[in-house]
C-alpha cells in the first residue's frame, strides 16, 4: 500500500521545479520516457494471485493471419484506441492519455514488447510492486516505443476511474479487461498508429 501511495504522489505531483516547468513538451516527453523505462521490470517468479489473469491468445485456425493483419489506431483527441483486422473495425476502447507536458508521440510504430502481469519498480524509490491489484501497470504491458530515453505503451491500471482523463506520463492506460482483449488479438510487430 505504501508503494501505491508513493506512485499516486509521483503521478499527481504539482511541485515541479522552475527548471522542469520551463522544459519544452518534447523534453518533458523524453523525461517521461526515462521514468517509464526505469519503472518496468519483468517479474522473476509468477505470483499465485495473478495466475487467474493470464491472457489466453486467440484460438482459431487463422490466428497468425489475424494477428499479422491487425493494426491499432490511437486517436488522442477522442481518447480512444481502435483495433482493426484488415479494414474491419473489431473493437474500440476508451483510454487515459498523457497529461499536458508529457504528450505521447504521434506517428507510426509497432508493438515491440508484450508482458502479462508485469512487475512495476518505482523509478525514484526503487520500491517494487508485484503483479496484483496495487500494480499501476495493471494486468498487461504492450510497448510500442523504446529508445535510450525509455518506453511508451499501452497498459492496464489500478485506477480505472481515470480512464478518459489526461493523467499519464506518456503511456496509454486502459481498463484491465480492455487491455487483456487487445493483448489477445495482437502480436509483436502489429502496427500502432498514434494520431492527434
Amino acid at each position: 500500500m505504501l508503494a501505491l501511495a508513493q506512485w499516486q504522489l509521483m503521478a499527481g505531483r504539482s511541485d515541479l521545479s522552475s527548471s522542469q516547468a520551463s522544459l519544452s513538451g518534447r523534453e518533458r516527453s523524453q523525461q517521461s520516457l526515462v521514468v517509464i523505462k526505469q519503472s518496468i521490470q519483468s517479474p522473476t517468479e509468477p505470483d499465485p494471485q495473478t495466475a487467474a489473469t493470464t491472457i489466453q491468445p486467440l484460438e482459431s485456425k487463422s490466428e497468425t493471419k489475424e494477428k499479422t493483419d491487425s493494426r491499432i489506431v490511437v486517436n488522442l483527441g477522442e481518447r480512444r484506441v481502435q483495433l482493426y483486422q484488415g479494414s474491419q473495425l473489431l473493437d474500440s476502447y476508451a483510454i487515459a492519455v498523457a497529461k499536458p507536458g508529457w504528450e505521447t508521440p504521434t506517428g507510426t510504430f509497432q508493438v515491440l514488447d508484450m508482458e502479462q502481469n508485469p512487475t512495476w519498480v518505482h523509478p525514484i524509490t526503487g520500491i517494487t510492486v508485484p503483479p496484483g491489484s496495487d500494480n499501476p501497470l495493471g494486468v498487461a504491458w504492450i510497448g510500442f516505443l523504446s529508445n535510450e530515453e525509455g518506453e511508451i505503451g499501452f497498459h492496464g491500471t489500478n485506477q480505472e476511474e481515470l480512464i478518459g482523463e489526461a493523467v499519464s506520463h506518456g503511456c496509454l492506460r486502459m481498463r484491465n479487461e480492455d487491455v487483456k482483449a487487445l493483448y489477445a488479438h495482437i502480436g509483436k510487430g502489429t502496427p500502432v498508429i498514434v494520431e492527434q
